[in-house]
């Protein structure tokens, strides 16, 4: 049997199947890299301003609803992941670190740690995150909270089980302006304070 004439056909379906391969892994490569565009970065936090609001582009709005997060509307607040610490070394629980004051103006915040996709970490001690009303703070009004697996007296938190994690910062009815880059002299430090 003669193929000749639908070798074009072959060619048509083989470039179909590639296009098809490239646009899937492109779509899976963009809602693994975070919330799109337009973020928002101070040290080793960033934040996703417009997601929760009207003018979110359509990649952010594919994560967030592959994900089912109802984030923070603009006049709510802002969250902040961390994903390295301070000196750009990526976050590790097989480390320790401290997240050391100061932060941004805001009514109230939370700090937790979480797994890379989000969701709270699993830990004996379930205490999941600090707030603003709850931190133990040192005679001058700062704080200082430790991540480590090992019990530590003061603020503590501990990453469980879990290999990486990261730190959110949520802001709740903070002044700060999302159309300048914030200074992140003013965000927390997070410091690595060794590793096992």
């Amino acid at each position: 049997m003669d193929l000749k004439p639908y070798a074009n056909y072959l060619r048509a379906a083989s470039a179909m199947i590639a296009g098809v391969g490239v646009g899937l892994l492109a779509t899976v490569l963009s809602l693994n890299a975070g919330y799109g565009f337009n973020s928002l970065r101070a040290g080793p936090w960033t934040a996703w301003p417009h997601i929760g609001g009207a003018d979110i582009d359509p990649y952010a709005r594919a994560v967030i609803s592959r994900s089912g997060e109802a984030p923070l509307g603009r006049d709510q607040g802002l969250a902040f992941i961390a994903r390295a610490d301070s000196n750009g070394a990526p976050l590790s629980a097989e480390c320790e670190y401290r997240i050391i004051d100061p932060l941004p103006a805001a009514r109230f915040w939370t700090i937790a740690l979480a797994s890379p996709d989000g969701r709270l970490l699993a830990n004996p001690t379930e205490r999941y995150g600090y707030s603003s009303v709850d931190v133990l703070r040192n005679e001058g009004g700062a704080f200082e909270i430790d991540v480590a697996r090992e019990a530590r007296p003061g603020n503590w938190l501990s990453p469980g089980g879990a290999k990486d994690f990261v730190v959110m910062l949520r802001l709740y009815d903070t002044p700060l302006d999302i159309e300048s880059a914030p200074d992140p002299n003013s965000f927390p430090k997070i410091v690595k304070l060794g590793c096992a």
